[in-house]
């Protein structure tokens, strides 16, 4: 008898051939594996193409421009991106910012409170807003969809109410001045001038945010639990995952991150502006999308996140920096979320195809 060959296996039935994979397309199939690749393969090439459109906005202007745009949105994304993996969505965030900072201008310009005291209770309320969010997804089985755009409605119509009411206009000012605003300022308002861009603080915020987020995601036993919360969440309680209490705290995590989002824009400009629209919490949602989350659940980054708010700062200020009519950004913006959603697909099917270690 031949002695088995070390490219079959000696299992029950016929012998089934060993296909050994190159070193390159063993390199190839890692990198679909990785969420974010997607979104740094779009930065690349939308900078590069608007780049040649603009070359203006490779100058420190330029790219303070972008950073600018994109630490807001990334600090949100990194916060969604979190949920999403878990297999939830939350689009109160953005209003939560908003009525987070309203609180905080409210009690310092009506109740004469310091700016931090101030900012530690509309932390307080932003926190409590999330707990709801994430107790009532939990405890009634409803869709956080559809919870959180309640909050939304909720929160929308409550912050314009309270500010008429009280202020006798939807625009608080007058923050400057008050107890603690200089220290207020050297935390969430520095900035640093290099050449002809001014880079703001908030720059780091959101780097910070991706670093912790991106950490918990992938070194932690509570990032083991939201990709498993995400994937089955039925296996993950049979399991002992604690999904209630994960679920609970990501939504505590997105509340946390729309009041610093709030935070940062009230003591940049002074004030608020309480403003009725809908449009940022689908923004971060379109940033997680870009950056690699699966609306299933049980897949995504937040690296890929601040990668999908970076595209979308690239695509928005080149497309203003080449002259193009403003209201080109919107169609970009669609393509490029079909893009992501074709591209996740393909990668989904091709990472059920590799072993991951």
């Amino acid at each position: 008898m031949l002695p088995l060959s070390n490219d079959r296996l000696p299992a029950f039935g016929p012998a089934v051939p060993v296909v050994r994979r190159s070193t390159g397309r063993r390199l190839l199939d890692g990198l679909l594996a990785r969420p974010s690749v997607g979104a740094l393969f779009g930065v690349l090439s939308v900078g590069v193409f608007f780049v040649l459109q603009a070359p203006g906005l490779l100058s420190s202007g330029g790219l303070a421009t972008v950073l600018d745009i994109a630490a807001p949105l990334g600090i949100g994304g990194v916060a969604v991106a979190m949920l999403m993996v878990a297999g939830q969505f939350d689009l109160s965030i953005g209003v939560v910012a908003v009525t987070s900072s309203l609180v905080t201008a409210l009690l310092v310009t009506e109740a004469g409170l310091g700016i931090w005291p101030a900012l530690l209770v509309s932390l307080v309320v932003a926190l409590l807003i999330g707990a709801v969010n994430g107790l009532l997804v939990v405890t009634t089985g409803l869709s956080s969809f559809l919870v959180t755009l309640a909050t939304f409605l909720v929160l929308q119509g409550s912050s314009l109410a309270i500010a008429a009411a009280v202020a006798g206009s939807s625009r608080i000012s007058g923050l400057p001045g008050s107890p603690g605003w200089s220290s207020a300022m050297a935390v969430f308002g520095s900035t640093a001038q290099l050449g002809d861009g001014r880079f703001r603080i908030s720059v780091l915020w959101w780097l910070g945010a991706t670093m912790l987020t991106s950490w918990q995601l992938w070194r932690t036993r509570f990032g083991n639990a939201v990709f498993a919360t995400g994937g089955a969440p039925r296996a993950a309680r049979e399991l002992g995952v604690p999904v209630a209490r994960t679920t609970v705290l990501l939504f505590l995590g997105t509340a946390a991150a729309g009041w610093l989002i709030g935070t940062l824009g009230l003591v940049r400009l002074g004030g608020v502006q309480v403003d009725p629209a809908l449009g940022a919490e689908v923004e971060f949602i379109v940033a997680a999308v870009i950056g690699g989350c699966l609306l299933t659940g049980g897949y995504g980054s937040t690296v890929g996140a601040s990668l999908g708010a970076l595209l979308y700062a690239v695509a928005r200020e080149g497309i203003a920096l080449a002259d193009w009519d403003p209201r080109w950004f919107q169609a970009f913006l669609g393509v490029l979320l079909l893009v992501a959603l074709l591209a996740n697909g393909v990668v989904r099917r091709r990472l059920r195809a590799v072993p991951r270690s």
